[in-house]
């Protein structure tokens, strides 16, 4: 991931609905979530869930994909890893410190 990668990146997580639903689908994990799913769980209305979705994909932070005639957003894992990695990356003055990357940190299949 380069600079401005990660600035694309964060700019998307930099308001609050966005963030809501990234960290709703990144909960969800590979399975992902429907748009219908979302506005349930998330209180918001379709057109700007609509909207949100948009600009997390454009910073290639969820992917939507069909599953027959369903819209499926997934997050994206590997590239919130990346962004994790860049923004840790020779942290503490390189020397060793207790970061570890989240795929050591969180136990499971799914990071």
């Amino acid at each position: 991931m380069n600079e401005a990668d990660a600035v694309t990146a964060l700019a998307a997580l930099a308001q609050g609905m966005r963030l809501r639903v990234f960290r709703a689908l990144v909960q969800a994990g590979p399975q992902g979530l429907t748009p219908g799913a979302l506005t349930a769980l998330l209180g918001v209305a379709g057109s700007t869930l609509s909207f949100h979705l948009k600009e997390l994909a454009h910073a290639g932070l969820v992917v939507p994909r069909r599953d027959g005639r369903r819209l499926i957003y997934r997050p994206e894992l590997s590239r919130m890893n990346e962004l994790l990695a860049y923004l840790t990356d020779d942290c503490c003055q390189g020397q060793a410190c207790e970061l570890r990357p989240l795929a050591v940190a969180v136990p499971g299949p799914c990071c």
